[in-house]
């Protein structure tokens, strides 16, 4: 596995070149895909011919962008020019005119990424596994049989399997940190606002836009070409005045006041995963952080968040005929049945529960600079189902949803593995708009616990 900065210092120095690297990313799809399904879309022609521009400019030694000829994915969620974007379902029509860029690809071609393609998601992005009527399973890098997560399963099965270096993924309940947890890479929900995102997701804010990769580095790269303001997006915030890649280029947590919280105070974790995080959390306290165990606050908000996300189910299949929603995944059609008959003030009652969890970790953090919990509660399970127990994706996802809730950066990085050699993460929280300091904790922990040298 190489990583993007490992890859642009190659190109500088002359090494390698952006068609080499684009090359070997199809080669790995062409070997890898039909087992993994993480692509549902590549375009070798208009990958290569991107690549050869980008190594043109290198050869003179003007490299255009932050991404010159460093080769990436795109979920099939956000709008590509030129490309349809189906998400996973057979209610739209891929012959029309696709020919605006969400504005996370937008950034990627101002930069000169060269993008290969767009990865797998469920039907219109509903669950927190990767699974859809209109390509099929998406599965595991380190076991074919278990899920890769979702929504953004397929971006993390990509990375994981050296399918492209960057992978943009979306996350409305934990859909860039489930996949990645499950996939052993690295996964940011950047603060709500920090990358700006048209057309407005149907579930509302929720929704963020954020990078899984193979290092911290590469995120925080990724972060420093996706940030900023869209004229599309009336909630997005300013660009950052500082470079994320320059926060972690000399991490430290020394000092740091870390809360571990094991469980939320409400959840239930496997024995091996819980054993793997608490070993983790002990690398903050060898690096100087002052590591405390306590919880937030907060009871679990799972049924608001039912409200609000089953409620975005509905408005994102409002439109469909009788015909298209009885061709639904049957369980996006159960939870779009559901929202629909939500009204309007348990919507609003729902959202005060929001912003009570939000106020309350606001608070918690004016004592806590992070808190660290475990990413999933249990490692991958079988591919092809919403869920090894009965009920919903959200019965085993207890810590990421809430962070969606209160908009706030939170990221997973890889501490272990299970016996059975699955990986498992551990989920870091900042406040509000503290992105950098989340990855400058996480880049501390990578050199001090790296994990790349075991790969799938």
């Amino acid at each position: 596995m190489i990583s993007a900065t490992e890859l642009l210092a190659e190109y500088r120095a002359g090494r390698l070149s952006p068609v080499e690297a684009t090359k070997d990313a199809l080669a790995r799809i062409d070997e890898l895909n039909g087992t993994l399904n993480g692509f549902c879309l590549v375009d070798a022609d208009r990958a290569l011919a991107d690549a050869a521009e980008s190594a043109e400019r290198w050869r003179r030694g003007e490299p255009a962008g932050l991404l010159d000829g460093v080769p990436v994915s795109v979920k099939d969620l956000l709008l590509t020019k030129g490309w349809p974007t189906l998400r996973g379902s057979h209610t739209i029509d891929p012959d029309q005119l696709w020919d605006v860029d969400a504005p996370s690809v937008a950034r990627l071609r101002d930069h000169h990424a060269v993008i290969i393609g767009k990865t797998t998601t469920p039907e219109l992005g509903w669950k927190g596994v990767t699974d859809n009527p209109l390509t099929g399973v998406t599965r595991n890098p380190w076991d074919p049989t278990k899920t890769s997560g979702g929504s953004s399963g397929g971006a993390a099965a990509a990375v994981a399997a050296g399918m492209g270096t960057i992978a943009l993924g979306t996350d409305g309940g934990g859909s860039v940190r489930i996949p990645a947890s499950f996939s052993g890479v690295f996964g940011i929900k950047p603060t709500y606002g920090l990358v700006p995102i048209h057309p407005a997701s149907p579930f509302g804010t929720l929704s963020h836009v954020g990078p899984l990769t193979w290092t911290v580095a590469d995120a925080a790269l990724a972060l420093d070409v996706l940030s900023g303001v869209d004229s599309r997006d009336w909630s997005a915030g300013p660009r950052p005045v500082e470079s994320f890649a320059a926060s972690v280029e000399a991490p430290s947590v020394a000092g740091m006041r870390i809360a571990f919280s094991p469980t939320l105070g409400y959840a239930s974790v496997d024995p091996e995963v819980a054993a793997l995080v608490a070993s983790a959390v002990e690398a903050f306290t060898e690096l100087g952080a002052i590591v405390s165990m306590a919880d937030p606050g907060f009871a679990d908000p799972v049924e608001a968040f039912h409200v609000l996300w089953f409620s975005g189910a509905a408005a994102s299949t409002a439109a469909l005929s009788d015909e298209q929603r009885a061709g639904l995944d049957p369980g996006l059609r159960e939870v779009r049945e559901q929202g629909a008959r939500f009204s309007a003030l348990e919507y609003l009652e729902a959202t005060a529960t929001r912003a009570a969890v939000g106020r309350t970790m606001g608070e918690f953090h004016e004592r806590y600079d992070l808190l660290v919990t475990p990413t999933m509660p249990i490692p991958a399970f079988a591919a092809g189902i919403e869920s090894p127990t009965d009920g919903r994706w959200t019965g085993w996802t207890p810590f990421t949803y809430p962070f969606n809730m209160t908009q706030q950066p939170a990221a997973t990085l890889p501490c272990g593995f299970t016996s059975a050699g699955l990986p498992v993460g551990l989920q870091v929280v900042g406040p509000r708009h503290a992105d950098a300091r989340v990855l400058a904790a996480c880049a501390a922990f990578e050199q001090a616990r790296p994990w790349q040298a075991r790969v799938p």
